[in-house]
């Protein structure tokens, strides 16, 4: 098979798809890999790191999209990407198809058979391929929400820790998952006052065990959620439902009751936002108010700290990339049911039903999807 990693578009990301590591597995395995030239330097990966790899280079990300058999990404295919795609291709990467209906109808129409990181996966309920980049983007939280708290960019002027004789930020966490795990790890190790909110009463409880005495946890409902906003200094929106939009937990009304200058970080901005007043922002303007508080909402947060989350992602994806080039993508998902959750896409179907709800779109099923 011939497996392509084309320089990522989108503004300001800095990861590519295939790490030196990957594509020299790849080709150990008896495949041809083709890396667009200068699509790993964002993370610091040159195109001899991939030659000594015995990857191709090639000049532009059209020679990738016409040879490679298999297209390996990070973010979802922006529209010139899109219209590169063809039926027969395999595209494995990020997609978060709910809330883009655009990109959907465009994979349809391509006819690619498209697996979708965020929804592979695993035999204990998670998601393998979600997992390291929900990691980075916590432990990134609270970092950007800390300088989005600066007076300089618009914040309230709070220091994350204190200092002695002034009380530290206060920071609520909405979701206790992956991210909320690690933000409220980070937040109370940067010194801030640290309270998580679920709705998943055995993960409070773990939380409680694990780190009990370095945060708070509560059970989410609107009642508490309106007794903690006015005091948030910060507010970290890291709920998830896998492949579906994220649902809209404060509303624009809720603003009034927060202070001035607040932060909110969306982490859940890829699935749509869970803040009513959320839109996608860059790392180049991440930064926007709204009725005075400000919004943090860059849509790929770890392409700021490119070369760890390029490694990160590349150790996840490496072993489920390989069966996919090894077996076909048909064998590959027939012999792993985690693996065949994450097909979106195939033949002009849309595959996933949560995907499918959200835009009001008809699906079939993965395993119909194989039949035909």
């Amino acid at each position: 098979m011939i497996i392509g990693a084309p320089k990522e578009i989108k503004p300001q990301e800095f990861r590519v798809g295939l790490t030196p590591n990957a594509a020299r597995e790849a080709v150990n395995h008896g495949h041809s890999v083709l890396i667009e030239a200068g699509a790993g330097l964002g993370s610091g990966f040159s195109d001899d790191d991939y030659r000594a790899a015995g990857a191709g280079i090639v000049d532009t990300a059209e020679a990738v999209f016409s040879r490679a058999d298999m297209i390996v990404k990070v973010k979802e295919p922006q529209a010139a990407e899109r219209a590169r795609l063809r039926a027969g291709q395999v595209l494995f990467t990020y997609l978060h198809l709910a809330p883009d209906p655009d990109q959907t109808r465009d994979l349809l129409a391509s006819g690619v058979t498209a697996i979708a990181y965020e929804t592979v996966t695993d035999d204990r309920g998670g998601l393998p391929l979600l997992a390291p980049m929900s990691e980075v983007a916590g432990r990134l939280a609270p970092q950007v929400g800390a300088w989005t708290l600066q007076k300089a960019n618009g914040g309230r002027g709070v220091l994350m820790g204190g200092v002695p004789g002034v009380g530290p930020a206060r920071v609520l966490v909405i979701g206790g998952g992956v991210v909320g795990t690690h933000a409220a790890k980070i937040a109370a190790g940067m010194g801030a006052d640290v309270t998580v909110l679920d709705r998943s009463l055995p993960r409070l409880r773990y939380l409680d065990d694990v780190f009990g005495g370095t945060f708070r946890t509560g059970y989410s409902s609107a009642g508490l959620l309106g007794e903690l906003l006015p005091q948030a200094d910060m507010v970290i929106g890291a709920v998830l439902i896998p492949g579906a939009a994220a649902p809209k937990l404060i509303s624009r009304a809720q603003l009034a009751v927060m202070k001035p200058g607040a932060a909110l970080v969306d982490v859940a901005i890829d699935q749509g936002g869970c803040f009513e007043t959320s839109h996608a922002t860059t790392h180049e303007n991440p930064v926007y108010e709204v009725d005075g508080i400000m919004h943090y909402c860059v849509a790929n947060m770890p392409g700021a700290v490119a070369r760890t989350a390029t490694i990160a992602l590349g150790n996840a994806t490496m072993p489920f990339m390989l069966a996919l080039a090894d077996k076909g993508w048909k064998a590959a998902c027939r012999d792993d049911a985690h693996l065949l959750a994450g097909l979106n896409t195939h033949a002009g179907h849309l595959t996933y039903a949560a995907v499918g709800a959200a835009l009001g779109i008809e699906t079939i099923t993965p395993e119909a999807a194989l039949a035909l």
